[in-house]
């Protein structure tokens, strides 16, 4: 399967009825699946089926859906409010007959605030709501596809960092085992070297291979350089898996450090040690890309 990123955008939009609505779907990191629903009063009840819609798509990220409503263009109307009309029609007889002026006309009553109101195309019967909610759900279906098809083509992009990364974890992970063979004759040559300058005399061969031995073997890096390439060929694994490994690849990325942590601190090279810093750097950006994994 493909790999998917938690990041990403889709909007849909759909109308029934003289009503109009738009959604947006956002999402971004998480370390679980965390749902927002924002939607405009009177439509609390579409939260559980939106919730059921996104988990069928999603495990993880924070996502953020957001509904907006408006009466359709061609469904704009306007009609009478009957008591504020006939409030108008008995102040306007009131009026007329304590200051002798005429009636008020037809067209000055209609301009009162509040004679005339917009239609809100709001469904009457609870038949015609769980028909608008269901055209508003599948509104809402149609940007989350879309998202999850975002989410996958970041997700392509996500693959090929990762890729280059693990290229260049390994190569470092190559030129510090190369380093690391030459360990042994250097640490000899070196504590030689200090003996001589410290014992005039000299010091018995069999006595200085014996240091050099246990120097060595403290600084003994191939357990670390062997875990290396065996997390390495794991990350790939992952990578070819695709989908729903971001938690392991994080886990990994974690213990890649680990390994690279230990390395430095054995190193006896100033030029291992060095590689061992560049790889704590490249495995770094190797875990802050993976955590855009879902």
């Amino acid at each position: 399967m493909a790999l998917s990123s938690m990041t990403g955008f889709a909007e849909s939009s759909g109308g029934h009825d003289g009503l109009a609505w738009r959604w947006e779907a956002k999402s971004v990191n998480g370390r679980g699946l965390d749902l927002r629903l924002r939607t405009p009063p009177g439509l609390d009840g579409l939260e559980a089926p939106a919730r059921k819609l996104a988990t069928s798509r999603f495990s993880r990220g924070s996502l953020q859906l957001f509904l907006s409503l408006a009466p359709q263009e061609d469904a704009r109307g306007l009609k009478i409010d009957a008591v504020a009309l006939a409030s108008a029609v008995r102040l306007a007889k009131e009026i007329a007959a304590e200051t002798g002026l005429p009636s008020a006309r037809v067209d000055g009553l209609l301009a009162l605030k509040g004679v005339i109101v917009s239609d809100d195309a709001a469904p009457a019967d609870e038949k015609a709501r769980a028909h608008r909610d269901a055209a508003i759900l599948e509104s809402l279906a149609s940007a989350l596809d879309g998202l999850a098809k975002e989410r996958l083509n970041e997700g392509a992009k996500l693959h090929a960092v990762l890729t280059a990364q693990l290229a260049e974890i390994e190569a470092l992970v190559q030129e510090a085992g190369r380093l690391a063979a030459t360990q042994p004759a250097a640490l000899k040559e070196k504590l030689a070297a200090q003996m001589r300058e410290l014992l005039t005399g000299g010091l018995p061969e069999e006595r200085l291979a014996q240091e050099a031995a246990l120097l060595a073997a403290r600084a003994d890096v191939r357990e670390e350089l062997d875990r290396l390439a065996a997390h390495i060929t794991d990350a790939r694994a992952m990578l070819k898996a695709g989908q729903g490994v971001g938690r392991k690849l994080d886990f990994l990325a974690q213990e890649f450090n680990r390994e690279a942590n230990t390395l430095c601190s054995k190193s006896a090279d100033i030029q291992l040690t060095r590689i061992g810093l560049g790889l704590k750097a490249a495995i770094d950006q190797f875990r802050e890309q993976a955590q855009n994994v879902e």
